[in-house]
């Protein structure tokens, strides 16, 4: 499968992988700014976009991303289910990942046993095998759940409805277990970031950034898309990737 890839800009490279929902061109239209500095590369994961269909997982969509987008040097940048497929691919090519960082991952499974962690894993599991709702209904739900405080129309834009089909046909981040102690062990350096807007979110992230040594930031204000808001997290990131 060869993934579809859009991209702007010149000069070093910044690999973006997108969460749930949108592709790699709606995900990260905060970010256009950074193309004045950068090669902005935002893939569209399996099933959404323009690359080919198949079920969201995210160990074979790692091993893509770090085939086809880490073949030369680059920072690597995840957002949501797309940070567990970042932080999957990062170690298949280390050599080749100038920075990870990792925004909001709903990889419960690391911190499995608190109770706030397990009601969100669960939660979200559910979201995923719902069926009987229409289009918009879903996704309110799914807003709620994850923490992203926005107004669903009642007739979805494609880009939205195909997204939300998508996301009934996703591996549970559950299920997830990064490899934290490869990360950990890796020469690049790792940022995670929250929105502050949710305990087992913040959980899941402090338990990330500890195990992996890495740094910690909260960005709030637009809840679990952090990157929405534009220029304080470019300026984070860009602060980030370009520290000794």
């Amino acid at each position: 499968m060869r993934l579809y890839v859009h991209q702007w800009g010149t000069g070093p490279r910044i690999v973006f992988v997108h969460g749930g929902l949108l592709g790699g061109r709606e995900a990260w239209r905060a970010q256009r700014p950074l193309t004045q500095r950068w090669t902005v590369l935002a893939p569209d994961r399996p099933g959404h976009g323009r690359s080919p269909d198949a079920r969201t997982d995210f160990e074979p969509e790692a091993h893509l991303i770090a085939e086809q987008l880490l073949d030369e040097p680059a920072h690597l940048v995840g957002l949501s289910y797309g940070a567990i497929v970042a932080m999957y691919a990062a170690p298949l090519r280390p050599e080749n990942v100038r920075s990870l960082t990792i925004i909001e991952p709903p990889s419960s499974g690391v911190a499995r046993g608190i109770p706030a962690v397990d009601k969100f894993g669960a939660d979200v599991r559910a979201m995923i095998g719902i069926t009987g709702l229409d289009p918009a209904a879903t996704l309110r739900r799914y807003f709620q759940v994850i923490g992203v405080f926005q107004e669903v129309p009642d007739v979805l834009p494609e880009p939205l409805e195909q997204g939300v089909r998508q996301m009934q046909r996703t591996r549970p981040p559950d299920e997830a277990q990064p490899p934290l102690a490869e990360l950990a062990a890796a020469p690049f350096p790792i940022m995670v970031v929250s929105g502050g807007h949710d305990e087992a979110n913040e959980i899941i992230c402090d338990t990330i950034a500890k195990a992996t040594n890495a740094r910690r930031e909260v960005l709030k204000g637009a809840g679990h898309v952090v990157p929405e808001l534009g220029a304080p997290f470019n300026t984070l990131l860009e602060d980030f990737i370009t520290t000794p």
